[in-house]
């Protein structure tokens, strides 16, 4: 037997009931560590995380939970839920007070940025540090790509709702995937795979595009993430990948701005930098969190 072998972390796969829906999450690592809260986006869920959790457990406690709609929490009716960014939000921090999350560090990705930040805007004594990964606050980082989802927002026709369908096609996240990857034998098939199914479940798709329409309001709270920055100066590592078709650069660049503290690093991948670079970000996200927590 080789005793120099590598033990992968154990990872536990939980449910809890947040404002009377079930989530599910995935939590690894001792509880008494510092916590790091893994925010997913859009099409994605936790699973995102199935690669990077086991690299930092041995020093962090990892939670990531599926949001409502997403993944395998609960995706309640529309006549039930009203699926906004705001929304969502209450449910997250409900959850983290279901856990017994007392302070933690956030991971942000995609639709997970508007969802942590309005957290960080309720608590700020709770949130020890943020961590972007093509995670956006500001309107230099929107690409030319939201370019159909932002005339739904000006003009919320059924015609401009209809349009975004292609978004939720199997094709679509399978290119949201590997768009930018130099290669694709990195991405994994079942990731695009999962979401594809998952996306696909009855009356997904106007959740979907409910929450489309719904991104003008995290827009609009921009100026208030900056100023959160500006104010607050949270530790902030951006981990970015800067062939992202979605999120440019200059969104991770923009965070210097008002905290000049901020660290920014780019990869040479697409939006889903974790299915080509997890080691790499692990890594700085290890240097950075040991320099700003250990303090």
């Amino acid at each position: 037997m080789n005793t120099d072998q590598e033990i992968s972390p154990t990872v536990r796969y939980r449910n809890v009931n947040s404002s009377g829906m079930k989530i599910f999450y995935r939590e690894a690592g001792d509880r008494d560590a510092p916590t790091l809260l893994l925010m997913h986006g859009f099409p994605t869920s936790s699973h995102m995380f199935r690669d990077l959790i086991p690299l930092l457990a041995d020093r962090y406690h990892l939670v990531a939970p599926d949001l409502p709609g997403f993944g395998f929490s609960e995706a309640l009716d529309r006549a039930q839920f009203k699926y906004t960014f705001d929304h969502l939000t209450q449910v997250i921090d409900r959850f983290t007070e279901a856990v017994g999350l007392r302070r933690y560090a956030l991971y942000v990705f995609d639709y997970g940025a508007p969802i942590g930040f309005r957290l960080a805007l309720a608590h700020p004594e709770r949130v020890t540090a943020i961590i972007s990964q093509n995670g956006n606050a500001y309107e230099e980082g929107l690409s030319d790509g939201w370019n159909p989802i932002q005339k739904y927002w000006k003009e919320p026709t059924e015609a401009n709702r209809a349009a975004l369908r292609d978004f939720l096609k199997p094709e679509t996240t399978r290119v949201q995937y590997v768009h930018g990857v130099s290669d694709e034998t990195l991405v994994a098939p079942e990731s695009y795979t999962l979401d594809s199914a998952l996306l696909a479940r009855p009356g997904n798709d106007d959740i979907q595009l409910d929450l489309f329409l719904d991104y003008a309001n995290n827009v609009a709270l921009y100026p208030k993430f900056q100023e959160y920055f500006r104010t607050r100066r949270p530790p902030l590592l951006a981990v970015w990948g800067n062939t992202d078709p979605f999120f440019l650069p200059a969104g991770a660049k923009a965070f210097t701005r008002d905290n000049p503290d901020a660290e920014v690093h780019f990869y040479d991948t697409g939006h889903f930098a974790l299915e080509t670079h997890v080691r790499e970000i692990a890594d700085a996200i290890r240097d950075f969190l040991g320099r700003k927590l250990m303090n």
